[in-house]
């Protein structure tokens, strides 16, 4: 590869050799990289864009000119590693095939987790050199899942049993004593609770897959599951009594303003001080990345889970093709029978300087393929919107590209994508110097309002400073904002309204409205503050209208029916809401 002012500094950083003669021309860059807030932007940054981007970092022609001249004679390193490709002969003749102890329960309830747990080899890196497959039949319908390796001689295959019956199953693997195991169980009715994973419902909307409507309420705590066991824990009894069904999180740990402590698990084995080695994972990280996934599921919440993101210290975000193939090979082998898992491709994907749009492509293509459940996946932004069209995106994830308006763009997004709009990421309700990070619990409850009305879900997140830098947005912990409960109060509007989704109803220029025409109408003022407002209706339909006051969550019946023309009567404050219902 060869460097010239437009390389991103990535680029550069990721060859010893040419980081050491950046370091020695521009050691401002180093300086940079020590605030984790900046130490992403550095380097997905070229030469030429440092002069505008970083202004405190002098950097004249000359500078250039020599920078481009020592770095024209250095060899660009192969970030690259020889997949192993695991072979038959990892188990010799003297073993049996088929000998590996197995246990499973005899039955599973539908839509839960079915688990086989086999005793097998151990000798090599298993991680690499074996795989395991399991085909799950019933009634001549057949599902293949990939089984993994859980350390210490153990292998998983997990399922989840969409209907029920007597499901049989059996084995492959290149290792012997793995291969050519069948057996049977019976899949029973599921829990009452249990409705099933999310799935895209009437274009814009969602229901379970029992055909139950499920309205996504979310919030987002990225590394929640990397603090200490006390914090996780207030974490799950604060979202226990919150409004929230949904939770983006992330997989790997984050490296960011208020984000510098280190997990209590890498995801591979190793340690800092010898480097982590990307062909052999860490079990005990995902055993704890599981049991809290399915904790969150116990709770109705559904887990948004973030498979990459940029925000990195540790070189999870710089892995190499193989490695992130194998990553997303194995986690989805592990995590795919967990109804509540949804998946998140990036966390701001445009961020990632080491990944191009082919990797994106390929890294749907991988976990689609492995994924035989189907699960709801998309990508999020920071600044430039992935292709939404592109038929693998199940809904649209957002991240707002305006530093005011977010919200007020949903309708315009439907017609665009044709797709739900989930708008990820709104701004938080929080006092920090960042701008999407301090606007006020008005403001957040308005952007879930507009959001609503134009046909779209708004997501949740706080940034309110603390000196222990416990801030809900990525450690979890408390909630200290006025938004959740004016949220939940918005939920219960929307699980009251239509049951296939509230729709935009294009009635006024100046007020937003959802609903179904001649039915039910909910209209929006948001900001505005009006004193009474004329509505025009079809003349015969008779309507009961309430005045909602959103931010005191209050309900007012107005006395009589209305129907035809007529005028209602506002108190003149911001936040205020109508809602019609046919008589």
């Amino acid at each position: 590869m060869e460097f010239t002012e437009k390389t991103k500094l990535g680029n550069v950083l990721s060859n010893k050799e040419a980081r050491d003669i950046l370091k020695k021309h521009l050691p401002q860059i180093f300086e940079l990289m020590l605030d984790p807030a900046f130490g992403t932007f550095v380097k997905l940054t070229s030469l030429e864009q440092m002069k505008t981007s970083f202004p405190e970092v002098t950097i004249s022609p000359d500078l250039i000119k020599a920078l481009q001249h020592e770095l024209a004679n250095i060899a660009a390193d192969h970030n690259g590693e020889e997949e192993v490709i695991p072979s038959i002969s990892y188990e010799d003749d003297s073993v049996s095939i088929g000998s590996a102890r197995v246990s499973a329960p005899d039955t599973a309830k539908k839509w839960d987790v079915f688990e086989l747990e086999f005793q097998g080899p151990s000798h090599g890196n298993p991680f690499l050199e074996v795989t395991l497959n399991v085909e799950f039949s019933l009634e001549g319908r057949t599902l293949e899942v990939t089984g993994f390796y859980d350390g210490e001689g153990i292998y998983r295959a997990r399922f989840m049993p969409d209907q029920e019956g007597n499901w049989t199953y059996t084995t492959k693997s290149s290792a012997r004593s793995l291969d050519g195991i069948s057996g049977q169980f019976v899949c029973t009715a599921p829990l009452e609770s249990n409705r099933g994973p999310v799935r895209v419902k009437n274009t814009f909307h969602f229901s379970y897959e029992d055909g139950t409507p499920y309205i996504p309420v979310g919030t987002t705590c990225y590394a929640w599951i990397h603090q200490d066991e006390q914090l996780i824990n207030e974490t799950l009894e604060t979202l226990k009594a919150s409004p929230f069904n949904k939770m983006r999180m992330c997989v790997f740990p984050k490296s960011y303003a208020f984000n510098t402590n280190e997990p209590n698990y890498y995801p591979f084995e190793g340690s800092l001080e010898e480097g982590l080695d990307f062909a052999r994972f860490n079990p005990a990280f995902f055993q704890h990345l599981e049991q809290k996934i399915s904790e969150l599921g116990k709770l109705g919440i559904e887990v948004d889970l973030i498979l990459f993101h940029p925000y990195d210290r540790w070189g999870f975000a710089d892995m190499n093709k193989t490695q992130d193939d194998r990553y997303l090979h194995y986690i989805v082998a592990r995590l795919s029978a967990y109804r509540n898992v949804w998946w998140s491709l990036a966390n701001e994907y445009d961020l990632m300087w080491a990944k191009d749009l082919d990797d994106w492509e390929r890294f749907a293509k991988v976990v689609k393929e492995n994924d035989p459940y189907n699960h709801l996946i998309s990508i999020h932004n920071c600044i430039q919107f992935y292709d939404y069209n592109r038929p693998w995106i199940t809904h649209c994830s957002v991240q707002r590209v305006d530093v005011y308006k977010t919200a007020e763009s949903t309708d315009d997004w439907r017609k665009q994508w044709n797709k739900p709009i989930v708008i990820d990421e709104c701004a938080y309700e929080g006092d920090i110097d960042q701008g999407w990070g301090n606007i006020t619990g008005e403001e957040m409850t308005r952007r879930f309002w507009e959001g609503a009305v134009r046909g779209g879900y708004v997501g949740h997140g706080e940034t309110y400073f603390r000196s222990d830098e416990v801030l809900w947005w990525s450690k979890g912990g408390k909630l200290h904002g006025s938004s959740p409960e004016r949220i939940a109060f918005l939920r219960r509007i929307m699980e009251e309204g239509p049951k296939d989704g509230l729709n935009p109803l294009y009635l006024s220029w100046d007020v937003p409205a959802a609903g179904i025409p001649d039915e039910y109408y909910l209209f929006y003022f948001g900001f505005f503050q009006p004193r009474f407002r004329e509505f025009r209706m079809k003349p015969g339909i008779q309507f009961k209208v309430e005045i909602i006051d959103t931010w005191n969550m209050t309900i007012e019946e107005l006395e009589g029916t209305f129907e035809g023309r007529f005028r209602i009567e506002l108190p003149g404050r911001q936040y205020m809401a109508v809602r019609m219902k046919q008589i």
